[in-house]
């Protein structure tokens, strides 16, 4: 067992954690690598320039792949599985900026040993990324 393992049996309503992640140049060129996903809006400035946003801007799922971190290192933390995430994009997150990553327990299932969560990211206290996930958690009871 890991010591940041949570168990389905240690979990509440309520219950927090979080991490700041500061997006870099080299994080977006080498999510743009692994992903494949190679939108000018992401990789190029002459083209970021000419749209809304007027600059390049990191992926969403990028910056949605924090939430997974979160889950996977300290809520519930190692050996938690992901059923399902759903999220909604609000806003951008630019090169160089602080990203907020947050989840709370919204529900606890002891007999599915499944926790629902709020995942949000946050840039300068504005939600960015909003959703839920659906994890299974296991129980202190199969030790």
């Amino acid at each position: 067992m890991s010591n940041n393992q949570l168990y389905i049996e240690d979990l509440y309503e309520g219950q927090e954690a979080s991490l700041n992640k500061v997006i870099s140049d080299k994080d977006i060129h080498e999510f743009a690598k692994l992903s494949g996903d190679n939108n000018p809006v992401h990789i190029d400035d002459e083209y970021a320039s000419k749209t809304i946003f007027k600059k390049r801007i990191a992926h969403g799922f990028l910056s949605a792949s924090f939430i997974s971190t979160l889950i996977a290192s300290k809520l519930p933390g190692p050996g938690s599985i992901y059923l399902k995430q759903s999220l909604k994009f609000l806003g951008p997150v630019f090169v160089g900026e602080k990203i907020l990553v947050k989840v709370r327990v919204i529900e606890v299932n002891i007999e599915k040993k499944r926790v629902k969560l709020l995942t949000e990211c946050l840039n300068s206290e504005k939600v960015i990324i909003t959703g839920e996930a659906e994890i299974l958690v296991d129980s202190k009871k199969n030790l």
